[in-house]
């Protein structure tokens, strides 16, 4: 078996572990990046991404008229995170650090590797200032111009830099299954050399074994990503808090996310802690086109759809398109709901529909503008047409008898059609009424008070009994698997640590690997735009000191 000698191996090469390589690289160490996919892969599932960093208080809010600080960031995280008493010091600490940096250092570094943000701000999570509800309580979701593609470039064009003069090493194909333990300490990893495949990004690649490798490092770094390819695995550890696991899901991300850098990272005595805490999204709809089996995409709302259970009741305040998704999840799981519906208009899915991924945003992740200001004109965005025409969740209906219809064809039979009618006539009564005390009215009229949501992403608030605004649609909705907001405990240089809370020698985690810092950064449910952002930041802190 081969041996080779490196400064930093760092396994895994998304985001997190591309950001912790190139600081790496920047302090003069030499690097390895071991990856058990293709060089097409490099990026991991930041390259799928929407690109949505949460910044606190930058330019782009001030422009827009947003009063946003830390303080104000940090009282709607920590409510949102309900961190316990006592496990969560750690998570405490990383989510301090996250503020500040996405207060002070993240926009500023983005900008000198030549990352731009686009101008308007988006509110996702919104909800805080409802009775009940987590969230932000102002817009600071920041796209990045490119969307996750051009947030990975900077990253990768350092590294072929750093190839070509002999600094560092990409060994794609190589699947790690165990790391090298010398008197307590991390000393490398060993592992399977793969197959070469030239499957397409994200479809299920190869497992034939044509060889073994053997790394030797000072540093390891796992950067493997979390759980949510895994579905038994995500039904396994689903907490008692969200109602029992639903019997099926959609994949968020590809098979190749299964969590093997956790089990290695715990055989050579890191602590692994919060396994029950996750985030899985509401609003998956099953991808007309998939890439990877149960491919899902994952609904961004705005907040003017109106959202029943899979027998058509109303949902309850504060679950509303575009608020805390976990809070949604819960009681849906709670009635029993393996589905649940989006009933609206042509004119609710021409403003406010956005799907989430790069390759549904092809204007934003192409940097055209052209193609950017079609989204103004009418008709539906490209993207979101072809689901209305192709996806298998989609209803678009010329009467609500033929609505009705198509929603109890793609139920399971359960649909109390009175109660749908009953729903649509009460939200347009909410919605007709300024004076209206209903909930969802008074965050539809308080959306576009916000010049961002009032340009790009809240309708003009009209009734869905409206035949000026048909035809009607109804989405059928499932849960979509994502994130792990638990992982490997780490201390604020992203060293790995056992049960004691000491460093195990020589290991590091980074990314969702390691809960996007301290094994749990977020608490039990996050801030949208945290996740990126908490790759830049863990990669950041590990690559420094790795």
């Amino acid at each position: 078996m081969p041996e080779t000698r490196t400064d930093v191996v760092v396994i895994g090469a998304g985001l997190a572990g591309l950001v912790a390589a190139c600081e790496a690289l920047d302090r003069g160490r030499t690097v390895r990046i071991v990856e058990q996919e293709g060089r097409q892969s490099i990026g991991g599932q930041a390259w799928w991404s929407f690109g949505g960093l949460l910044l606190v208080d930058s330019p782009e809010q001030r422009r827009l008229g947003i009063r946003d600080s830390v303080g104000l960031a940090r009282d709607d995280w920590m409510r949102a995170a309900g961190f316990d008493a006592e496990g969560d010091e750690h998570g405490r600490r990383w989510a301090e650090a996250y503020l500040d940096f996405a207060h002070r250092e993240l926009r500023p570094w983005l900008r000198e590797l030549g990352v731009r943000l686009f101008p308007v701000v988006g509110h996702a999570e919104r909800g805080a200032r409802t009775p009940g509800g987590h969230g932000n309580t102002v817009p600071r979701f920041h796209i990045v111009w490119g969307t996750g593609p051009g947030l990975v470039a900077p990253f990768t064009r350092r590294l072929r830099d750093a190839v070509a003069d002999g600094r560092a090493t990409l060994s794609f194909r190589h699947r790690v299954e165990r790391l090298l333990v010398e008197d307590s300490r991390v000393v490398g990893v060993a592992g399977d050399r793969l197959a070469d495949d030239l499957t397409v990004r994200g479809e299920p690649s190869s497992r034939e074994v044509v060889g073994a490798f053997e790394l030797r490092a000072e540093s390891v770094v796992v950067a493997t990503g979390g759980i949510g390819g895994e579905l038994d695995r995500v039904r396994s550890l689903w907490p008692e808090r969200l109602g029992p696991p639903p019997r099926e899901a959609l994949a968020g991300v590809p098979a190749h996310v299964d969590g093997s850098g956790l089990g290695l990272a715990e055989a050579a005595g890191a602590a692994l802690v919060h396994g029950d805490r996750m985030w899985h999204y509401t609003e998956g709809i099953a991808n007309w086109d998939p890439v990877w089996p149960g491919h899902g995409i994952r609904i961004l709302p705005g907040p003017s759809s109106l959202w029943l259970d899979h027998r058509g009741h109303r949902l309850p305040s504060p679950n509303y398109p575009g608020f805390d998704t976990l809070t949604t999840l819960a009681h849906l799981r709670s009635v029993g709901a393996e589905h649940s519906w989006f009933v609206l208009t042509q004119s609710i899915v021409e403003k406010e529909f956005t799907l989430s991924g790069s390759e549904q945003n092809p204007d934003l992740t192409g940097r055209s503008l052209r193609r950017l200001a079609q989204r103004v004109l009418p008709g539906a965005p490209a993207p979101v047409q072809a689901f209305l025409d192709h996806g298998e969740d989609f209803v678009v209906a010329s009467s609500v008898t033929e609505l009705l219809d198509g929603m109890e064809r793609l139920g399971e039979g359960d649909l109390d059609r009175a109660a749908v009618v009953a729903a649509i006539e009460e939200r347009d009564a909410a919605v007709a009424d300024p004076a209206s005390t209903d909930p969802q009215a008074i965050e539809i009229r308080r959306a576009r008070e916000y010049l961002g949501d009032r340009l790009v992403r809240t309708a003009a608030p009209h009734r869905i009994l409206d035949e000026r605004h048909w035809p009607l649609i109804a989405v059928r909705l499932r849960t979509l698997t994502r994130k792990t907001l638990g992982g490997i405990l780490t201390d604020l240089d992203s060293r790995a640590l056992d049960a004691d809370g000491a460093p195990v020698p020589g290991l590091f985690a980074v990314g969702e690997a390691a809960g996007f810092g301290g094994g749990g950064v977020h608490g039990s449910r996050a801030l949208e735009g945290t996740f990126l952002g908490g790759c830049l930041h863990t990669g950041r802190r590990a690559g420094r000191v790795a």
